[in-house]
């Protein structure tokens, strides 16, 4: 066996005897391998630009979760205070037992209103 000569590389082909590559296969390997380069180039581009994206989402869904969770704490504390707060009012508060409908809207009648509101009469 030649030096250099593998039967499992494929990559290289030698000439055959007499034979030598022309110019025009020698420039259709070089564009081949251009647009190669080119193509790899753009390719790692886009994914470099993908990752970027990636990278600012998760930065600002960080944020917006950070400012969620900071909204829930102080909602928690405050449903907190009002539960203390209505706790400490109910004893003092005389009128928290269930109502029916009519004790809570009194039926209307308009000696009802006249009774509680009182207009000012103007003279022209």
């Amino acid at each position: 066996m030649a030096q250099g000569s593998d039967s499992n590389d494929t990559s290289y082909k030698s000439p055959s005897p007499g034979s030598r590559p022309s110019s025009s296969d020698d420039a259709k390997k070089v564009m081949r391998r251009e647009k190669n380069r080119i193509a790899a180039q753009k390719s790692r581009m886009r994914q470099t630009q993908k990752a970027d994206t990636l990278h600012l989402e998760s930065e600002n869904l960080e944020k917006e979760n950070a400012a969620l969770r900071k909204e829930v704490k102080q909602l928690t504390e405050e449903a907190k205070y009002l539960t203390t707060m209505l706790s400490s009012h109910e004893p003092l508060c005389s009128g928290l037992t269930p109502q029916t409908p009519d004790l809570l809207y009194p039926p209307h009648h308009s000696s009802y209103h006249h009774q509680h509101i009182t207009v000012p009469h103007y003279q022209h």
